[in-house]
C-alpha cells in the first residue's frame, strides 16, 4: 500500500484583537443583563453595584474596539500610526472605574439599608456567574499576550478582578439569608476594587503616551540579540517603547567592519533577529559608525594547550586568543579556549568558525588556507579578514605579529 503524505498540522493561530474585543462586548452585555435581573429580584446594592461594574465593562469594551480600529490607520500627519490610541482607550477605561467605584462607595456609605428577600434559586445563579468572568478574562490576557494587546490585557485583568466581587455578591447574599447585614459592605469593598483596577491601568497607560522605556528584561533581550552580531564592538545606546501593542528599537553601534557594504549587511541582519525574536516591532532604528582601532584581536588553533600551533582548522582541540595594544605595541591579553566542535563528524568547520566569532576577532591566523571554504565565508561574511602563518609556536606567532606591527606603525 503506498504511502499518504498527510498534510502538516498549521500552528494554532491566536484569534485576533478585533473578534475577542467584540466578544468581550457581547459577554459583558450578557452579564449587565443577568445581574440587573437579579438585582431587580433581590434589591440586592452589592448585586447593583456588580451589575454597574459590568456596565461599565460594556463601555470599555466599545472604547477598546473604537480603540483598535483607530489604531491601525496611518496618514501623513501621523506617519508613526496612531497605536497609543490603544493606550488612550485604556485610560478612558479607568477613569470610567474611578467613576463607578465613587457611586457605588456613596451609596453604600450614604444610602438607608433596607432589608432584602429573594428567592432561593438565586444563589446557585450567583454561584454559577462566579468562574465565567475569570475564564473569559484568562482568554483574554492569553490572547493580548500572544497579540502584544494592552488593551486587551487591561481587559482581561478587569474580567478576573470581576470574581472577586461576585464572590462579595454571593457572601453578602448568603449573609442576609441568616439576617446578617452584609449587603453594603460588601458592596463598599467592590467600590475599592474597582478604584484598584483603575488605578493599574492608569499607569500603565500613562507610561506608554509618557514614553516611559520598556521593561529592563526586554531591553536586555534586546542587548543580548544585537551582541550575538560578530560585526558589533559596543552599543553606546539602546532606547525602546512601547506604542500601544507595537514596540520601537532604536539603537547606535560601534562596528567592528569598516566597509559600508558589509555594514549595512550587519545591520539588516540585526534588524532582523529582533523583528524574529520580538513581535509587533514596527520599526528598528540603527545607526552605527566604524570602531576607532586602538587593538587587534587573532585567533590561531593550537594543536596543544603549551603552544604547538594546529594544522587543521576545525580539528585543534584549542585556539589561542591574541590581543595586541596598538598604541603601546605590546601583548594586551592572551587566551586559550578549547574547541567544544573538535570532534564533529560533519560541519564542525562552520561551527567552529560561528564559535570563535563569539569572541569577536579581528583575524584569524592558521596554518592551512581557509579560502574557498566555508569558515573562510562565515569570516569573510562578518568582516574578520583570514591569513597563513608559518609560526610553529604561540610565542613565535606573537612575536612575529609584534615586530610586524612595530615595523608597520614605523612607516607610517
Amino acid at each position: 500500500m503506498p504511502a499518504i503524505d498527510l498534510p502538516e498540522e498549521s500552528p494554532v493561530r491566536a484569534p485576533s484583537v478585533m473578534r475577542v474585543a467584540l466578544y468581550s462586548l457581547l459577554f459583558n452585555l450578557a452579564l449587565v443583563g443577568g445581574k440587573l435581573i437579579l438585582s431587580a429580584l433581590t434589591g440586592s446594592l452589592a448585586l447593583r453595584a456588580d451589575a454597574v461594574h459590568s456596565l461599565v465593562d460594556v463601555l470599555a469594551s466599545i472604547a477598546l474596539i473604537l480603540g483598535l480600529k483607530i489604531s491601525e490607520r496611518k496618514s501623513r500627519s501621523f506617519p508613526l500610526g496612531l497605536y497609543k490610541v490603544e493606550n488612550l482607550a485604556s485610560i478612558a477605561i479607568s477613569f470610567l472605574l474611578f467613576a463607578t467605584a465613587y457611586e457605588i462607595f456613596m451609596e453604600a456609605v450614604l444610602g438607608e439599608a433596607e432589608p432584602i428577600h429573594y428567592p432561593g434559586f438565586v444563589l446557585y445563579v450567583v454561584a454559577a456567574i462566579i468562574p465565567l468572568p475569570y475564564l473569559f478574562g484568562s482568554f483574554q490576557i492569553r490572547v493580548g499576550k500572544q497579540t502584544g494587546s494592552p488593551s486587551l490585557i487591561a481587559d482581561g485583568v478587569q474580567h478576573k478582578a470581576d470574581v472577586l466581587t461576585s464572590s462579595l455578591v454571593f457572601v453578602a447574599l448568603i449573609a442576609q439569608s441568616v439576617a446578617f447585614p452584609l449587603d453594603r459592605i460588601a458592596a463598599a469593598i467592590i467600590a475599592l476594587v474597582i478604584v484598584k483596577e483603575g488605578w493599574e491601568i492608569l499607569v500603565d497607560g500613562m507610561r506608554v503616551l509618557l514614553d516611559a522605556s520598556v521593561d529592563a528584561k526586554t531591553l536586555e533581550k534586546i542587548r543580548a540579540l544585537i551582541m550575538e552580531a560578530p560585526e558589533v564592538a559596543s552599543i553606546t545606546e539602546l532606547v525602546a517603547r512601547n506604542s500601544g501593542r507595537y514596540l520601537f528599537v532604536q539603537t547606535n553601534l560601534i562596528f567592528r567592519v569598516t566597509d559600508l557594504k558589509r555594514a549595512h549587511l550587519a545591520s539588516g541582519r540585526i534588524e532582523a533577529k529582533i523583528r524574529k525574536e520580538l513581535p509587533h516591532v514596527d520599526r528598528v532604528l540603527i545607526h552605527y559608525e566604524p570602531q576607532a582601532r586602538t587593538s587587534l584581536r587573532y585567533a590561531s588553533p593550537l594543536k596543544d594547550a603549551r603552544g604547538t600551533l594546529g594544522e587543521h582548522f576545525g580539528e585543534s582541540p584549542y585556539f589561542a586568543l591574541v590581543e595586541i595594544d596598538l598604541q603601546k605595541m605590546k601583548l594586551a591579553k592572551q587566551e586559550i579556549v578549547a574547541n567544544p566542535h573538535k570532534d564533529m563528524a560533519k560541519g564542525k568547520g562552520l561551527k567552529v568558525a560561528r564559535f570563535l566569532l563569539t569572541y569577536k576577532p579581528d583575524v584569524i591566523l592558521s596554518k592551512e588556507s581557509l579560502s574557498g571554504k566555508g569558515p573562510g565565508y562565515a569570516f569573510a561574511e562578518a568582516g574578520v579578514e583570514t591569513s597563513q602563518t608559518g609560526a610553529e609556536t604561540l610565542e613565535e606567532l606573537v612575536n612575529s605579529l609584534l615586530h610586524l606591527r612595530g615595523e608597520n606603525a614605523a612607516d607610517n
